[in-house]
């Protein structure tokens, strides 16, 4: 049982700084111009318009996107935890990737669909959200067989 709690605290912060770490690479990306959407893309349901496009609406961006994460880890670790494959936490960002920008995109005020984006923001996002796929898959099926392997 305790092994079981401390699992869930390990995917808790697989999750956490998996976002942590992949939106503060976003935000690079948004600054160096490969995209026009940063992190505080998170927040335009949200936030008044000249607040978000500020380094406080990125940063409170980068930090909600952290938080979400841990949601997206346990979802990970609920579906495809027992499965040690790069390709399968490819495939789980891609698929976060299409639910934000395909199902998401009515939530986005002044987000363009995903038909008129520029090649170069579909590239940087795609991989940003392939990349984190990575990281959180690959984490959490790791930490599951070495909760498996302590057990034996």
């Amino acid at each position: 049982m305790k092994r079981i709690w401390l699992y869930n605290q390990k995917v808790a912060g697989i999750g956490f700084f998996g976002g942590l770490i992949w939106s503060c690479v976003g935000y690079a990306a948004f600054s160096l111009n490969f995209t026009k959407w940063g992190p505080a893309m998170a927040v335009l349901p949200w936030a008044l318009p000249e607040w978000k496009e500020t380094y406080l609406g990125h940063l409170t961006g980068i930090v909600m996107i952290a938080l979400l994460s841990i949601l997206a880890a346990y979802l990970y670790r609920v579906l495809f935890q027992k499965w040690e494959s790069i390709w399968l936490g490819a495939g789980f960002g891609i698929f976060l990737w299409v639910v934000v920008f395909y199902f998401l995109h009515p939530i986005f005020p002044g987000k363009e669909p995903i038909s008129s984006m520029s090649r170069t923001d579909l590239t940087t996002t795609l991989c940003l959200y392939l990349v984190y796929g990575v990281f959180i898959g690959y984490s959490i099926s790791y930490e599951y067989k070495e909760m498996q392997r302590q057990e034996e």
